[in-house]
């Protein structure tokens, strides 16, 4: 892929080519996309980055479209990430997400960048911070992130966002399953999408009920009575905002910018921006650590030891403390 100096300098210069031969070279890993990640580390933390995720088929591919298109006619640039859920059997992913942003995809101002999650639990690949991170170093003011939509386990995209969007939409069939706190307890912003649809008004009072200060919520859903816990905000001192759209007509988007304008300033003046990015740096840390040990550890030991501790284990011979111990020991 030649030097990826060069093509770091030639993507800042707007070189789409280049940006997306960055871009494979970071997913990829090695030496290489260990060098370019170092080279543009200091031209990184200007970008405001979104997240958007909440269950299938609520709309969020379209809702990312038309945020984008808000963002352009406030003459900001916008980078957006599409990660895809990636095929247990076969490896690959649709990465569709192109197909429903065509009125955005040729706009020189807008960069899609579809990725898989390739199994990574959460629902972002491995790499999407280092791509998040490339999209914030070559100069794209607002960065949006789609992710999966895989259910509770889609909290890693509150690690990797500065304001956090939940989207449901009414019409899922299971509202209690699609909307559980697991979820909820993310979103600095939550959206019902689809709001012209029949049923909106119910998703919207379940939201409101599972927001509520009071006792919990209860509720009739399909005939049956149940109890809804309080949902925490994921940002103390804010109140996550319940917005209604239609992403095909624009309908809610204006006010939708503006409540993600409303929590950027409420994290740069209650100073829970600067603790986000500190956890969000200090996370990242730890785990590129425990990929390092692990790696060396690997090394060290060989896969055959690996694969008779692992028989041990099996076996009851040894207990996890013990084969930790022992792997750990490899690197004194």
């Amino acid at each position: 892929m030649g030097d990826p100096i060069a093509l770091f300098e030639r993507a800042r210069a707007g070189d789409r080519r280049a940006l997306a031969r960055m871009l494979s070279l970071l997913e990829e890993g090695g030496e290489a996309a260990a060098r370019l990640s170092a080279h543009l580390f200091p031209y990184t933390g200007n970008a405001y980055v979104i997240g958007i995720t909440g269950p299938p088929g609520s709309g969020k591919s379209t809702l990312v479209n038309a945020l984008a298109r808000a963002y352009r006619d406030r003459g900001e640039t916008v980078g957006i990430i599409a990660v895809d859920p990636t095929s247990p059997f076969t490896g690959g992913a649709l990465l569709g997400d192109r197909i429903r942003m065509q009125d955005v995809a040729m706009d020189p101002g807008v960069f899609i960048r579809s990725m898989a999650t390739r199994g990574s639990l959460g629902g972002l690949a491995r790499a999407t911070q280092e791509v998040l991170r490339a999209l914030d170093a070559v100069g794209f003011q607002r960065i949006l992130v789609e992710t999966v939509g895989a259910g509770q386990v889609e909290v890693d995209i509150a690690r990797a966002a500065d304001t956090v969007v939940v989207v449901q939409a009414p019409g899922l069939g299971d509202d209690i399953q699609a909307i559980k706190a697991g979820i909820l307890e993310i979103a600095d912003i939550l959206v019902v999408n689809k709001a012209d649809r029949e049923g909106a008004a119910a998703t919207l009072h379940i939201l409101r009920s599972m927001l509520s200060l009071g006792q919990p919520a209860v509720i009739r859903h399909h005939g049956q009575t149940m109890a809804i816990q309080r949902v925490e905000p994921a940002t103390e001192g804010w109140t996550p905002p319940i917005l209604q759209t239609v992403a095909l007509s624009g309908q809610g988007i204006p006010e939708l910018v503006e409540a993600i304008e409303r929590h950027r300033v409420y994290l740069e003046q209650s100073g829970e921006g600067e603790a986000r990015r500190r956890r969000r740096v200090a996370e990242e840390l730890a785990a590129r650590v425990r990929e390092r040990l692990w790696a060396r550890i690997a090394q060290r030991v060989g896969r055959a030891r690996l694969d008779g501790l692992v028989d041990q284990l099996v076996r009851r011979e040894i207990d996890f403390s013990t084969a930790v111990e022992q792997l750990l020991e490899s690197l004194s």
